[in-house]
């Protein structure tokens, strides 16, 4: 005869590894603001989280809806995400009310070869790790092979000026009749990142402080000698590499991830160089995307997994080859990588190592708002180079934009912009 005792020490087994089932089976939602395009986020589905144990289903979101969807799931205490993906930026606003430390995570992946500097960059300010990092990007220029004939005398594309691009676009034009240089000006393109993060901080030196300063007024003015020299068409590029592969421009700044097919398809028909300097400096910006744990994540263990998985070394290179993000942590290139990843791996190296590389961070604490930032910067292009009105008018106007905005979000200042003690000034 049974014992009632093992009746229900079998129920309590039994209820147990149900237990285990629901909690391996359970789903981890990985919430990410990086690799919306179709294409991106494809690759991360079908490429990039295989091998993960248990199901995780990648969502993707704009910025703005980002920070609103974080900050509201908080305040009605249910959490549908366990695991985020999103720029320095974007994170730093979310802590410590949306974000769970993740020290334990990285005292576990000691043995990746993070740098220090990027870990440091992962805590957000705070004493703890908020977030682990993922993938490293910039913007760099990328030219067609035939243009090179018309670089001006004693020019070299690594440590090009923007005086010596001008004057690259406007031999072609001289030359060839047509204008050949390209920006992704178009509504979705990344002409915004163009400004804060190159154009202001190689000819001011800051981005926020310097707005409406002479040497922004004289880089505007430069600027309109380079759009006289630009395609009519870049106000609809949102990638370069489409205009690149047609021919229709031969030389082009963008996002390495948006010009990377370019380069992985015709590894033979292009360059891929830094960003030109200014008068303060070869101004760049480092993209650094983070993976982090919200509050009363649902799987905290599935997060921890996807974290794990995507720092792999073999899964960071497979996200260079298939999305062109780099490796933050150590992971030698393999001398089979695809030729036109390893031609943007030495554009990035070349950028990053510049004797005169001005860093400009991505803008932080400006929360939701971050459009309206990207805004003031697109519609003084828009009224300066696009529709000729006069520099100093413009600036004075959009600086009082600026300045509001600034004050309303309180967002201290960032590099290359000098720390502030509360909301950035703009000068």
């Amino acid at each position: 005869m049974t014992h009632p005792v093992s009746l229900r020490a079998i129920a309590a087994a039994a209820a147990l590894f149900g237990g285990l089932t629901v909690a391996q089976a359970q789903e981890t939602i990985f919430y990410s603001t990086q690799l919306r395009p179709i294409e991106e986020a494809t690759k991360v589905r079908e490429v990039l989280l295989k091998g993960i144990p248990g199901k995780t289903t990648y969502v993707v979101d704009e910025p703005p809806a980002f920070a609103v969807r974080m900050k509201a799931e908080t305040q009605a205490g249910k959490r549908t995400a366990s695991v985020v993906g999103a720029l320095h930026g974007e994170l730093q606003p979310h802590v410590p009310a949306d974000l769970q430390p993740v020290d334990d995570v990285a005292a576990k992946l000691t043995d990746r070869g993070i740098p220090a500097s990027l870990m440091d960059l992962g805590k957000l300010g705070t004493g703890q790790q908020q977030y682990i990092p993922w993938m490293q990007a910039t913007y760099v220029m990328v030219a067609n092979k035939q243009a090179l004939q018309y670089l001006p005398a004693g020019a070299d594309v690594n440590t090009l000026t923007y005086a010596q691009l001008q004057q690259w676009g406007k031999n072609i034009v001289d030359k060839t009749g047509q204008r050949r240089l390209g920006f992704p000006a178009g509504p979705t393109g990344l002409l915004p990142r163009f400004f804060q993060g190159y154009f202001y901080p190689s000819f001011t030196g800051g981005v926020v402080t310097t707005f409406k300063s002479p040497d922004a007024e004289a880089g505007w003015n430069a600027l309109k000698d380079l759009w006289a020299v630009s395609n009519p068409n870049s106000t609809n590029y949102n990638f370069m590499q489409e205009p690149l592969l047609s021919g229709e421009v031969w030389i082009a700044w963008d996002h390495i991830a948006r010009v990377k097919e370019a380069l992985t398809l015709q590894p033979d028909q292009f360059v891929a160089f830094p960003a030109p300097a200014g008068p303060k400096g070869r101004g760049y910006m480092p993209v650094i995307a983070g993976l982090a744990i919200p509050k009363d994540a649902p799987n905290r263990a599935g997060a921890v997994a996807v974290i794990e998985h995507l720092t792999k070394p073999e899964t960071q290179l497979a996200t260079a080859a298939e999305v062109g993000f780099f490796p933050v942590v150590k992971a030698e290139l393999p001398s089979d990588l695809a030729p036109g990843i390893k031609a943007l791996a030495g554009a990035v190296a070349a950028t990053q190592n510049a004797k005169d590389a001005l860093v400009s961070l991505l803008p932080v604490g400006l929360g939701a708002k971050g459009g309206e930032f990207n805004k003031v910067y697109m519609d003084s292009f828009q009224r300066i180079v696009l529709r000729n009105e006069p520099v100093k008018d413009v600036l004075e106007a959009q600086a009082k934009v600026l300045d509001t905005l600034m004050k309303e979000t309180g967002a201290p200042c960032w590099a290359p912009d000098k720390p502030s003690q509360g909301a950035c000034p703009v000068q």
